[in-house]
């Protein structure tokens, strides 16, 4: 299997989960101020949404990868 062929199916993987989900969270932590022995800090969770143009073009594209890539004429 040539590396073409793998980047296809980890585009078709990641369109599919950006299909599936729309997006994903994750969860910062932000240290805000130290006074002493005290430290204060905020978790901070932050949402990244996925366009759905965008998984639907990793698709098209980790398709077109998958079937044309490798191919001798």
């Amino acid at each position: 299997m040539n590396p073409a062929r793998i980047v296809g199916i980890l585009l078709i993987l990641a369109g599919a989960l950006g299909l599936a989900y729309g997006g994903f969270s994750y969860t910062r932590d932000t240290h805000k101020a130290v006074l002493g022995p005290l430290e204060l800090s905020v978790k901070d969770t932050q949402t990244v949404d996925v366009p759905l143009w965008a998984s639907i073009a990793a698709l098209v594209v980790g398709g077109g990868l998958v079937l044309f890539a490798g191919k001798s004429r």
